[in-house]
């Protein structure tokens, strides 16, 4: 029997459930300085209902973020919160592995915005180092250009002494490429010529589910792992694509409930998928399902 690794859902967007604050653009970095124990809490539960991976709460915790809110020299002790808060869960639970979340630089579904490698380095450098010595891995998310892709798995090579994990997000109208425009293919012809950062694993994430099984008929020929996590979005909105966007602009799907994505994520697994998962809007209740 082929073993499958559940990860978890949403973490930022959990957190703005529970913690019934106002959307801002630090949403889930807000939560964290002020109660972790919910962050805490989200981790458990993803545990108690099946998941064997915490992705800590980093996704947004990067200097470029939160230079713009003048915490730029908080994001050490940011990235060692989450990655603490994800351990005590994983430890109370018993078994699991820890997912080091590294997201897109600049804001997410934005292939127009871009840094230079040595840019990219120094983006990346505060969190790498802080998570290596407690990640079992680390989770490259939300990259949507071939650019974005090179950049940050060069980068956290560059620092890693852990294994690497990408996942980029595709065009929800065709899956078969990125939100750049750009082929899908061209992901696997770019790590088939890396020599250094190339990944373990290659997924598919915050896209919506229908989106996902074209995109994995390409990536299953990357040779690698591959699964997908998708999101509970009706669709990206103009909104969304702006300076400082937060996720209250976003309208959640009221047909994706868990008994629907979970026969989605079946389906990845019919088509060879090993690794499965939920993205904003999919919740322990998805996972457990």
């Amino acid at each position: 029997m082929t073993k499958i690794t559940l990860l978890d859902g949403s973490i930022g967007q959990e957190l703005v459930k529970r913690s019934d604050d106002k959307d801002s653009p630090l949403w889930s970095t807000k939560v964290m300085i002020e109660r972790p124990e919910l962050v805490q809490q989200v981790h458990t539960d993803y545990f108690n209902a099946g998941a064997s991976v915490a992705t800590t709460n980093t996704y947004a915790v990067l200097r470029d973020r939160l230079e713009k809110v003048g915490m730029a020299d908080q994001v050490t002790p940011l990235v060692k919160s989450a990655l603490s808060v994800a351990k005590a869960a994983r430890d109370a639970h018993g078994s699991g592995r820890i997912a080091g979340a590294i997201g897109p630089l600049g804001a997410s579904y934005r292939p127009d915005l871009t840094a230079t490698q040595s840019e990219a380095r120094e983006a990346y450098g505060d969190n790498v180092r802080a998570m290596d010595a407690g990640v079992d891995f680390f989770l490259i998310e939300t990259m949507s250009s071939l650019h974005q892709v090179e950049t940050a798995l060069e980068a956290v090579r560059y620092y890693a002494s852990k294994p690497i994990w990408l996942a980029v997000t595709v065009d929800d109208l065709d899956g078969r490429k990125l939100r750049s425009g750009e082929a899908l293919d061209g992901v696997v012809e770019l790590i088939g010529r890396l020599d250094r950062g190339r990944p373990e694993a290659v997924l598919i994430n915050y896209s919506r589910p229908e989106a996902v099984e074209a995109g994995l008929d390409i990536l299953r020929h990357a040779g690698l792992p591959f699964g997908a996590y998708a999101n509970g979005f009706t669709g990206i909105s103009e909104a969304f694509l702006g300076d400082s966007p937060t996720v209250d602009v976003l309208q959640q799907r009221k047909d994706l409930g868990p008994d629907a994505y979970a026969a989605f994520a079946m389906g990845w697994v019919a088509q060879g998928a090993t690794i499965v998962g939920g993205c904003c809007e999919v919740g322990p209740e998805h996972i457990g399902e």
